[in-house]
């Protein structure tokens, strides 16, 4: 019998991401909620990162979270219409890097309102 080596296998299969640490919120009732984000696009997506030092440096080391797998995070995100899930999702790019002996600019509006 033929084994699959891993080298086999379809990189444009889709595999399950293991446990992930999802970003939840304290509900009005008192228990967590999913925290939902947006992706590029504007549509809502369930998120999960696989370190907390990925979670943190993307939403800040006092987020909230717990541990899921990806099919129980898509099980409780689908019935609220959330059928997207993001893993390791970079929500901002990093700052741009300023050349040595460059000052930050000000906001050109504000220094015009501020002169008067």
């Amino acid at each position: 019998m033929d084994t699959l080596a891993i080298e086999d296998a379809d990189p444009e299969e889709r595999r399950p991401a293991g446990p992930l640490y999802v970003p939840v919120r304290l509900g009005s009732a008192g228990g967590h909620q999913l925290r939902f984000l947006r992706d590029e696009f504007g549509t809502r997506t369930a998120v999960g990162f696989t370190s907390p030092d990925r979670l943190n440096a993307v939403l800040g080391g006092d987020q909230t979270w717990i541990r899921l797998a990806e099919p129980a995070l898509r099980a409780l995100s689908a019935p609220l219409g959330v059928t997207r899930v993001t893993v390791d999702p970079l929500l901002a790019p990093p700052a741009p890097r300023r050349r040595h002996g460059q000052s930050a600019s000000g906001c050109a509006r504000r220094d015009h309102a501020l002169s008067r």
